[in-house]
Formats: structure tokens, sequence, C-alpha cells
């Protein structure tokens, strides 16, 4: 119970991480595109991570708006070393979710 408790804890700290670097790159690289941090998802164990990230921007967000984002965001993560486990990075549009979490 104490390894998962530990797992919890550590998760919650790296996605508190993760999301103050999203933001920061979306404030310095991508002001000028309007994009919003939606939601961010940490899914799965130690060997295989998911790192899911919603955003949008008025009018909507498109596949090369993620694209762009997600290569920008990998670049970032991979030189900050902030990701302290191995993932997977996908970046969408919120879907049905367009409540701003963040």
């Amino acid at each position: 119970m104490l390894k998962y408790s530990i797992m919890i804890d550590n998760k919650e700290r790296l996605k508190e991480e993760v999301i103050k670097i999203i933001k920061d790159t979306i404030e310095e690289q991508f002001t000028d595109e309007g994009l919003e941090l939606i939601d961010l998802e940490i899914k799965g164990n130690d060997r295989n991570n998911i790192l899911r990230v919603f955003i949008d921007k008025q009018g909507g967000i498109t596949l090369n708006d993620c694209e762009k984002f997600s290569k920008c965001l990998s670049v970032v993560l991979d030189v900050k070393n902030s990701m302290k486990i191995a993932y997977k990075l996908e970046v969408s549009s919120p879907g049905e979710r367009k409540r701003k979490i963040f």
C-alpha cells in the first residue's frame, strides 16, 4: 500500500511540474496563436506512460496546431528533463472537454 501511495504522490508532483512547463511554453512561444491548456492527463505505469495534453484556442484547434505544439513541447520536456519517466506524448483538441481545468 505504501508503494502505491508514493507512486500517486510522485505522479501528482510530476503533473504539477508539467503543468507549469506547459503554461510557460504556451506563454513564451505560442502567445500569438492564443493557445490555452485545457486539461492534462498522465496515465500508465512505470514503463508505459502516456502524457495527454489538451489544448484549444478561439475558433478551435487544428491538426497543424497540435503537431506544432507537440514538437515544441517534446523538445522543452527533454531539455528540462522534467519527465523522469518513459512516456509517449499526445497533444489533442479537447473535444467535448471544453471546460478549462487549468
